[in-house]
C-alpha cells in the first residue's frame, strides 16, 4: 500500500503546501476576469491605422505584432505601444557646428522623412527600443552635420555646396541604417539655411549684392547683344528680301525686254520678208516688162511709135533740114536694120 494512502487511512493529513498549481491558476483567472470587469480600458486597446502594436510583459519585448484594430491584453502585466510604420517626419532643431575656419553656425531645423518597415519592427524595437529614431536620426544628424561643417569652410557651407547637404545627409543616414538598422528607410532630408554671425552675414550679403550687380550687368550686356544680333538678323533678312524683290523685278524687266526684242525681231523679219517679196515681185514685173518690151521691139512697132510721136507733136519746124529729118524714111530704116543686127549678134 502506498505510504500516502496509509497516512490518510491512519488519520494523518498531507502536509500543507503540497500541489498548489490548480489553486494558483484559478486565482489568476479570477484576477484576470475581475480586471476585465473592473478596468476594461486597461485591457482592451486600439491600434490606429498606419501603426502596429508592440507588447512588453515584465519589461521583456514579446514577439507579437498586431495589426490596426481592437485587441486584448493583460492589464497591469502587459504593456502596449503603437509603432508607426508609415511615412513620418522627424524635425531636428538647433544644431550647432563649427566650420573649418572656426566660425560657429547653427542649423535651426533639419527635417528627416523616414519610415520603419513593418517586417523589421520587432528587430528594431528589440535592439534600439521605441525611441529608435533618437539614435539613428536625431543623434546621427548632429554627428553628420558636425562632421560636414568641420571639413568645409563657411563659404562652402553657406553658399557653394549648400545645395548638396540634403543629399549628403540622406546618403550618410541611409548607409548606417542599412548596416545597423535595416528596417529604417530614409526617404529625404531637408536642411534649412544655417544661422551665421551678423557681421559675417553682412559680408555675405554685400558679396551677394555685388554678385547680383555683376549678373545684372552681364545679363544686360547679353540682352543688348541679343537685341543687336536680332536687329542684324532682321536687317539681313530685310536686305535679302529687297534683293530678292529686286532680282525678281529685274528678271521680270529682262523677260519683258526679251519678249519685246523677240517681238521686234519677228516684226523686222516680217518686214524684210515683205520687202523682199515686194522687191522680188517688182523685179519679176520689171523683168517681165523688159521681156515684153523685147518682144515689142520690131521694126514695124518702132516705126509706128515714131510716127505716133511725130503725129502728136504740135510744134512746127521750118528750115532746109526739116524734110531730111522728118520725112527721110531711109534714115529710119537704116537705124532699125542696124539695131536688129546688133541684137542678133548679142544672142
Amino acid at each position: 500500500m502506498d505510504p500516502q494512502q496509509r497516512r490518510t487511512e491512519t488519520g494523518h493529513r498531507p502536509p500543507p503546501g503540497g500541489n498548489m498549481t490548480p489553486i494558483l491558476v484559478a486565482f489568476g483567472v479570477f484576477i484576470a476576469i475581475a480586471a476585465l470587469v473592473m478596468f476594461p480600458s486597461s485591457s482592451v486597446h486600439q491600434v490606429p491605422e498606419g501603426h502596429v502594436g508592440a507588447y512588453w510583459r515584465g519589461g521583456a519585448l514579446l514577439n507579437i505584432i498586431t495589426e490596426p484594430g481592437f485587441h486584448l491584453k493583460l492589464p497591469f502585466i502587459t504593456h502596449y505601444e503603437p509603432v508607426q510604420v508609415t511615412l513620418q517626419t522627424d524635425q531636428v532643431r538647433d544644431i550647432p557646428c563649427g566650420t573649418k575656419g572656426g566660425v560657429m553656425v547653427t542649423f535651426e531645423k533639419i527635417e528627416v522623412v523616414n519610415r520603419l518597415r513593418k517586417d523589421y519592427v520587432y528587430d528594431t524595437l528589440l535592439n534600439y527600443g521605441v525611441d529608435y529614431d533618437n539614435a539613428w536620426i536625431y543623434d546621427k544628424i548632429h554627428h553628420e552635420i558636425n562632421q560636414f561643417c568641420s571639413s568645409h569652410s563657411l563659404q562652402q557651407v553657406y553658399i557653394d555646396i549648400f545645395d548638396q547637404i540634403d543629399e549628403r545627409m540622406k546618403e550618410a543616414l541611409q548607409a548606417d541604417c542599412t548596416r545597423y538598422a535595416p528596417g529604417i528607410e530614409i526617404i529625404s532630408v531637408r536642411v534649412t539655411k544655417p544661422k551665421i554671425p551678423a557681421s559675417v552675414r553682412r559680408n555675405f550679403e554685400q558679396m551677394e549684392e555685388e554678385r547680383t550687380k555683376v549678373l545684372i550687368a552681364i545679363e544686360k550686356q547679353r540682352v543688348a547683344e541679343k537685341e543687336a544680333e536680332t536687329k542684324k538678323i532682321m536687317a539681313i533678312s530685310e536686305a535679302e528680301k529687297n534683293a530678292n524683290v529686286s532680282k525678281i523685278l529685274m528678271q521680270q524687266k529682262l523677260t519683258e525686254k526679251d519678249s519685246s526684242r523677240r517681238e521686234a525681231d519677228i516684226e523686222n523679219q516680217m518686214y524684210l520678208d515683205r520687202q523682199k517679196s515686194l522687191a522680188d515681185a517688182d523685179y519679176y514685173r520689171v523683168l517681165k516688162e523688159a521681156e515684153a518690151n523685147k518682144l515689142k521691139l520690131t521694126p514695124e512697132f518702132l516705126e509706128l511709135k515714131f510716127i505716133d510721136a511725130i503725129a502728136h507733136n504740135t510744134k512746127m519746124f521750118f528750115g532746109d533740114k526739116v524734110p531730111n529729118m522728118v520725112l527721110d524714111q531711109r534714115l529710119l530704116g537704116n537705124f532699125l536694120d542696124h539695131s536688129t543686127k546688133d541684137k542678133s549678134s548679142d544672142t
